[in-house]
């Protein structure tokens, strides 16, 4: 490997880094933890599976694999979701899929499969998602809640997404 390409892509690597961390260092706390005694594999069973009273906006995407080939189908993408009382963010994964969610508004609960009880999200929270996560959002308050989703996402068709 030349000096070049590593530092490509020590330069790519810090940029999302700092991407990444600048989403958890805005917010004052981390979002609502499933309690220690509730923690499980597989513990919440699958739930919605269809949106509802959702928007999701992309507000920008980068392609990684222009930047190294080595992130070739890559996406660092930032995302806005407006979630409507009563509205649903499908179940889904984060299997190849991290992602820090930053609520900016409202509140949303979150149905974990590693989780036995639903987790609530309060404004000013981060909820990160990775690993071995499904799970699936409810906005259960009585106004709209406001996401900010980044996410590093595989992008083999750029329309395409997993749960909306």
């Amino acid at each position: 490997m030349t000096t070049q390409t590593l530092q490509s892509r020590a330069l790519l690597a810090l940029s999302m880094a700092l991407a990444v961390t600048a989403t958890v260092a805005f917010s004052p706390a981390h979002a609502g933890e499933c309690p220690a005694d509730k923690i499980g594999t597989d513990v919440m069973k699958p739930g919605a599976t269809a949106p509802k009273d959702v928007t999701d906006t992309v507000l920008s995407a980068l392609d990684l694999g222009k930047q190294d080939p080595a992130f070739a189908g890559r996406q660092l993408r930032l995302r806005r979701l407006v979630i409507q009382p009563g509205g649903v963010v499908p179940w889904h994964n984060h299997v190849d899929r991290p992602a820090n969610i930053y609520i900016i508004e409202g509140t949303v609960t979150e149905y974990r499969s590693t989780c036995s009880v639903p987790i609530v999200h309060k404004a000013g929270e981060v909820a990160p998602e990775f690993g071995n996560l499904s799970h699936w959002w409810k906005n259960t308050g009585d106004k709209p809640a406001v996401l900010i989703s980044a996410d590093f996402f595989a992008a083999a068709t750029p329309a395409k997404d997993d749960h909306m």
